[in-house]
């Protein structure tokens, strides 16, 4: 089955669609790192967008302009890091994280890059196919995919719980809301990956990406 046509939803706070076999782009921070009217702006921009099959071939055709706009927004507030905890910058947190992304790959997804930051995480993966013996209570029926929200939600409530301990805090650690993307095509694929990988380059931290110690690219991929 073609994964372009098939395209069951998953749900967390926001519908979104999820084709099987599909590589995604996400972007997750750490709480209070985007202001609030920021993000109150985002959420309701990214609804409109996720209504696109109830709206016009006019309108589907600005889609993936304006969803380029609004992340563009989004990284710059959180490459400026002029908000909020930068609590990934202490490298028993970031090692937590490397840690647990590591962890899940080969069994919810196949991991294939990510690059901490000092309040948020790039990561690409594919969600792997549920094995027969495995229940997922978040998926939709027929899914035969781990759902990207039962994956966020296992990855960010693990780190978070950690990261608190070692922080000596209590309450909320990371954003609920995530940006996803999901990967169209190898061409696009390679990009993203450039991209990802080059953010503490753009912003100089490093001049090569090879040199930051948080950034991965799995040995499969070549970029």
């Amino acid at each position: 089955m073609n994964q372009y046509n098939y395209k069951p939803y998953y749900r967390r706070n926001l519908p979104h669609i999820q084709p099987p076999g599909a590589t995604f782009f996400i972007t997750f921070n750490l709480t209070g790192s985007i202001p609030k009217h920021i993000l109150q702006q985002y959420i309701t921009e990214k609804r409109k967008l996720e209504a696109a099959e109830q709206i016009t071939f006019k309108q589907k055709q600005d889609i993936p302009e304006k969803k380029r706009e609004w992340f563009r927004k989004f990284e710059e507030t959180l490459d400026q890091a002029n908000n909020g905890p930068v609590w990934l910058k202490n490298e028993q947190i970031a090692q937590l994280v490397t840690e647990s992304l590591h962890h899940l790959n080969g069994k919810v997804y196949s991991l294939i890059s990510y690059c901490i930051m000092a309040n948020h995480v790039h990561a690409v993966f594919t969600p792997l196919e549920i094995r027969p013996s495995v229940t997922d209570d978040k998926q939709t029926h027929n899914m035969r995919y781990h759902s990207l929200a039962s994956i966020m939600h296992s990855l960010k409530s693990y780190t978070a719980q950690k990261a608190n301990q070692i922080l000596g805090r209590s309450g909320a650690f990371w954003q609920p809301e995530s940006y996803d993307h999901c990967i169209r095509n190898p061409d696009e694929l390679h990009r993203i990956i450039r991209y990802v990988l080059n953010n503490p380059v753009k912003i100089g931290l490093v001049k090569e990406w090879k040199e930051w110690k948080w950034n991965y690219l799995s040995k499969t991929c070549d970029l």
